[in-house]
């Protein structure tokens, strides 16, 4: 799913997991919303998930799991590579998100 970009992805996080199976959500303190934690404990899945430090009962996760979370950052890290996507030059959703699959089938292929 594509949105503006002054929309926070945390918004579309419970449309994306809808209707997929999964043993552990692992994300970063920016998807810690009461709404994905309560979505995601209700399919029987685990929240890897750091609490924000606002909030007001911190919540216990697996730190141990969490720095596995580097593999996903790096692979954020390749994409920007390409300053057509980091700074959104295209305007049109549909010409981004086939540029987007481009470099993905780049990384694919290295």
């Amino acid at each position: 799913m594509l949105t503006g970009g002054q929309v926070a992805d945390c918004v579309q996080a419970v449309p994306l997991l809808q209707g997929r199976h999964f043993q552990a959500l692992l994300a970063d303190k920016g998807y810690d919303t009461d709404a994905i934690i309560a979505y995601v404990e209700s399919v029987a899945a685990k929240a890897i998930i750091p609490p924000r430090s606002n909030r007001i009962l911190q919540r216990d996760y697996d730190r141990h799991f969490y720095k596995e979370r580097y593999k996903i950052e790096c692979s954020f890290g390749f994409l920007k590579h390409y300053r057509r996507i980091f700074s959104r030059f295209d305007k049109i959703a549909s010409r981004f998100l086939a540029f987007l699959h481009f470099v993905a089938a780049l990384q694919w292929l290295k």
